[in-house]
């Protein structure tokens, strides 16, 4: 008799990921009906698309004391389905992503990301590191593993899979490495917070491959706990630590990951942090320069400057949704070499077309070498309007707000991309309901802090008058 309910998969399981707090929504039970579940989806439940097939599910995880635990269910749900497991252990999700392309095998992350330490979760894809979200196999997932809890799952395979253990963190380092040419990387300080995260284990691993660069790490022990500050630096008062180390220092550029180390935002030797925006115009036309005529994919919230400096260096770019899953399957559609959201999260083709904080961090480092210049002087001509950020509003019905500003804003040109975008001329906004909770996301962009200032109170007023 199972004690869990599956109702619970309906709380866990998003647009992108599985992701929920331990044990009352994510448990071994839970775990172990997701593994039967990605095992069967894997099997042949998977989308039309050409591959080989399937013998093994590569897992890692991060360092959430709940992990080893709810791995150990999972691989053994994977196994009685009669697919081997290669479990990889402690990893980033980009090295999970690396082992997946690498071997051209589903894949399994076990990692809340940014979220606090009551929280797990999985991150799944399919081999090639291709993205797996709901409307791309997880809702087969999810409804195997409800059958599963409810007693009634598919039968074990006549005979099961077996488990092996590999280390992947020097090939893996090796790879992030060769996106860059190490004697073109001038002597630079570098200070990266890892926030207790899975970069303390691969930054160092990368870093070392480069022995002109001077690197210090804060915070670099793996605990799950995030006892200095949360693992989330999307939020700028979980940047102010590095900041202050990086002008107290003297360092050239501070480096700051997210809990599972696929995003990382970037502060200059001031002290002040670029947005996801400045950095994704910055690679790209980095990208641009040895891929000439590219195509560059970036969200639709991101900055008008990204669309502008593809432009101008000669690149084709593509709007795209907010999402990973909606990015790399543009990515694959367009041939595009790189992909950039505002959230910090940049693809790369030849990474499978998934994300990596850390390479993404070595082209920032090319880009400060070849200018032969600080990065303050650097980002200049990548930063030319003032944005909002994103403002959250809890609303009670999204979808009516959201009509009742496209009314106010008919006479504007208007798209429903994701969410409602409005192009008011010299400024612009996007409004979007959340996936998961009652809220609408602002973005808004002027050319100067006073408009911008002026337009968000006019939009949040609007907002809260329903």
């Amino acid at each position: 008799m199972f004690a869990t309910d599956p109702a619970v998969l309906d709380e866990v399981v998003k647009a992108y990921d599985v992701r929920g707090t331990v044990p009352d929504q994510i448990n071994p039970e839970v775990a172990y009906a997701l593994g039967v579940g990605f095992a069967r989806f894997c099997l042949g439940g998977g989308p039309a698309v050409d591959r080989p097939a399937v013998d093994k599910i590569v897992v890692g995880r991060d360092m959430r004391s709940s992990g080893p635990e709810l791995v150990e269910a999972f691989a053994r749900g994977v196994m009685e389905q009669g697919l081997n497991v290669v479990d990889v252990g402690l990893a980033s999700t980009d090295l999970v992503y690396y082992a997946s392309g690498t071997m051209d095998s589903p894949g399994a992350m076990f990692t809340a990301s940014h979220n606090p330490a009551q929280y797990n979760g999985v991150k799944f894809c399919l081999g090639g590191a291709r993205a797996v979200g709901i409307d791309t196999g997880l809702d087969k997932v999810k409804a195997v593993a409800a059958d599963v809890l409810r007693g009634n799952g598919p039968k074990p395979a006549t005979r099961a899979g077996s488990m092996t253990t590999r280390d992947l963190l020097q090939p893996f380092a090796d790879h992030v490495v060769s996106f860059v040419d190490v004697a073109s990387i001038r002597p630079l300080r570098v200070v990266a917070d890892t926030a207790n995260g899975m970069g303390g284990l691969v930054v160092p691993a990368v870093f070392e491959r480069l022995p002109q660069i001077t690197l210090e790490v804060m915070y670099g022990e793996l605990d799950g706990t995030f006892p200095n500050h949360p693992a989330d630096p999307l939020q700028t008062a979980n940047q102010l630590d590095l900041q202050t180390r990086v002008v107290a220092g003297g360092f050239d550029i501070g480096l700051a990951f997210d809990g599972d180390a696929d995003r990382v935002f970037v502060v200059d030797e001031t002290g002040r942090g670029l947005s996801g925006s400045t950095t994704t115009a910055l690679l790209a036309a980095g990208v641009l320069r040895s891929n000439p005529g590219a195509t560059i994919l970036h969200n639709l919230i991101c900055s008008r400057a990204v669309p502008e400096v593809v432009r101008e260096h000669g690149g084709v770019p593509i709007r795209t949704k907010v999402g990973h899953s909606f990015i790399k399957q543009r990515m694959a559609e367009t041939g595009a070499v790189f992909g950039g959201e505002h959230s910090a999260h940049y693809y790369f083709r030849r990474n499978f077309r998934a994300d990596s904080g850390l390479i993404a961090a070595m082209l920032v480092l090319n880009e400060v070498s070849l200018a032969d210049t600080d990065l303050s002087v650097v980002r200049k001509p990548f930063e030319r309007y003032s944005s909002s950020g994103e403002i959250n509003t809890q609303v009670t019905d999204a979808q009516a707000v959201i009509e009742l500003v496209a009314a106010q804003f008919g006479k504007f040109p208007q798209d429903r991309l994701d969410g409602l975008t409005v192009d008011c001329g010299p400024w612009w906004f996007n409004l979007r309901p959340s996936n998961t909770e009652p809220l609408l996301r602002l973005n808004l962009e002027a050319p100067d802090r006073n408009e911008c200032d002026l337009h968000v109170a006019e939009l949040l007023g609007l907002i809260t008058s329903l």
